[in-house]
C-alpha cells in the first residue's frame, strides 16, 4: 500500500506549470529533477532544447536523508541554474525539493507535478482573414486545437475532452455561442471533446463521414468529403487529406487551412494507427497523394495550423504553431520524393505508437467508455501521431 511522502524539512518555492512553460519561451536553461520511475520517464517527461533532465528515483532520496548523503546525489544533477524537482502530483517531489533546500541547494518544486504539467492549455490568436481564429496548445502532448468565431457563432476543431469547459467558456468570451465541435478524424493520441460538448453543452457534433464508416457507435452530423459548415459569416470547407487515416479531412477556413494529422512544421503523418503495419504502405500511398497532388491546388501562401507540434517545432513570431504551405514544401523532403522513395521512409522508421492508442480509438468511435480520470491517464505522455523528421537531410 502506498502511503503519503513526510512533510519537507525546509520551506522551499513553487513553480507552476504556467512559470515552467514561461521560463521555456523565454530559452531559458531549466535542470529537471524527475523522481518518478524510470518508465514512466521514459515514457514521458518535460522537455525542450534548453532543458536537461535527470532520473533519479524517490527512494534513493529517502534513504539519502537517513544516510546523510544528499550531496552525493545532488551532485550528480546535471544542467545550470535551480534544480526543478517533478513527480507525478508534486507531493513526494515537494519533500525532495525541501531536502535539497535543507541542504543548501537551490531547488523548487513543479507545483501538481506531470498532472499539472498535462492541465496546461496556453491560447494564441492565428490571423485568419473573416474569422476570429484561436489556436490551444497543450505543452505537455503537443496537441493543438481550434476556436473558430464568426458573427456570434463559433466551431472548436480537434476538442480534448478534458478541456471541454474551456472551449465553451472562450466561444461566450468572443460574445458567440459554440455551435459545432468537429473532429477531423478519428484520434488515437487523446480522448476527444466532441461527444461530452454534445451531451453537456449541446453542441453540434461532427465527423468526416469516412469516419462514421470505420464504426462510429453514436450519431454526429456526418461532414461529406465536399461538405462545408457555416459558422457566423464564415464557412468551413471540408478538404480531404488521407494518410494518417482514411477518414483525415482538413477544414478550410479563408486563408488558413487546419491540416490535422497530415502536414506538420516538421514532418508528415504516420500512416500505420488505422490498420497497422500491414495496411500502412497503402495509406502511405493515400499520404503521398495528398501531399503532391491534394495539396498542390493550394496557393503556397496558404497558412498551415497543423494538429501537433513536436517539442523541437519552432513557433512563429506570434508564438503560433503555423507556416505557409510554401515554406513547408521548401523545408520537407516529403515534397521532393517519388512515390516509391516516400512509402519506403514513411514505413521503414515508424515511431513508437502512442500510449493506450487502441483504446483511445474506441472510446472515441464509442465502442468503448471511459470515466474522467482514466480517459485522462490513458491520454498523458505524448502524441506520436508524426512519421520520422521529415526535414531538409
Amino acid at each position: 500500500m502506498s502511503r503519503d511522502p513526510p512533510d519537507p524539512p525546509a520551506d522551499h518555492p513553487s513553480l507552476s506549470a504556467v512559470d515552467l512553460k514561461a521560463r521555456l519561451d523565454r530559452g531559458e536553461s531549466v535542470r529537471i529533477l524527475d523522481i518518478r520511475d524510470r518508465d514512466e520517464f521514459e515514457q514521458w517527461r518535460v522537455s525542450g532544447p534548453t532543458v536537461t533532465a535527470t532520473q533519479r528515483p524517490f527512494n534513493k532520496f529517502l534513504q539519502a536523508k537517513v544516510t546523510d548523503s544528499v550531496d552525493d546525489l545532488a551532485e550528480d544533477i546535471p544542467g545550470e541554474g535551480p534544480i526543478t524537482v517533478v513527480c507525478a502530483r508534486g507531493e513526494s517531489s515537494a519533500f525532495v525539493a525541501g531536502l535539497l533546500v535543507d541542504n543548501g541547494y537551490e531547488a523548487h518544486n513543479l507545483a501538481d507535478g506531470m498532472e499539472g504539467w498535462a492541465r496546461l492549455y496556453e491560447g494564441h490568436v492565428v490571423e485568419c482573414d473573416g474569422a476570429t481564429l484561436v489556436q490551444y496548445q497543450r505543452p505537455s502532448s503537443g496537441c493543438l486545437a481550434y476556436l473558430v468565431v464568426s458573427d456570434g457563432e463559433a466551431a472548436v476543431v480537434d476538442p480534448l475532452r478534458a478541456f471541454a469547459d474551456r472551449y465553451v467558456a472562450d466561444a461566450a468570451d468572443h460574445d458567440a455561442s459554440l455551435r459545432y465541435a468537429v473532429d477531423t478524424h478519428v484520434h488515437a493520441d487523446h480522448v476527444s471533446g466532441v461527444r461530452r460538448l454534445a451531451d453537456e453543452y449541446g453542441v453540434e457534433s461532427v465527423l468526416p463521414a469516412r469516419a462514421v464508416d470505420r464504426g462510429v457507435a453514436f450519431e454526429p452530423t456526418e461532414l461529406p468529403h465536399d461538405g462545408a459548415l457555416s459558422v457566423g459569416a464564415t464557412t468551413l470547407d471540408a478538404v480531404p487529406l488521407p494518410g494518417h487515416t482514411t477518414d483525415m479531412t482538413g477544414l478550410r477556413v479563408g486563408d488558413v487551412l487546419l491540416a490535422g494529422d497530415s502536414l506538420f512544421l516538421d514532418s508528415v503523418a504516420r500512416p500505420d494507427l488505422e490498420a497497422g503495419d500491414d495496411g500502412a504502405p497503402e495509406l502511405a500511398r493515400d499520404l503521398y497523394e495528398t501531399l503532391t497532388d491534394r495539396l498542390a491546388a493550394l496557393p503556397s501562401t496558404m497558412l498551415v495550423a497543423p494538429g501537433h507540434y513536436a517539442e523541437t517545432t519552432a513557433p512563429a513570431s506570434d508564438r503560433t504553431y503555423t507556416a505557409t504551405l510554401g515554406t513547408l514544401r521548401e523545408r520537407l523532403a516529403a515534397f521532393r520524393l517519388d512515390e516509391t522513395a516516400f512509402v519506403d521512409r514513411i514505413c521503414g522508421d515508424i515511431p513508437p505508437r502512442p500510449a493506450n492508442f487502441e483504446r483511445i480509438i474506441a472510446i472515441n468511435l464509442g465502442t468503448e467508455s471511459a470515466d474522467d480520470d482514466t480517459a485522462f491517464e490513458l491520454e498523458l505522455g505524448p502524441n506520436n501521431c508524426a512519421a520520422a523528421p521529415m526535414d531538409i537531410p
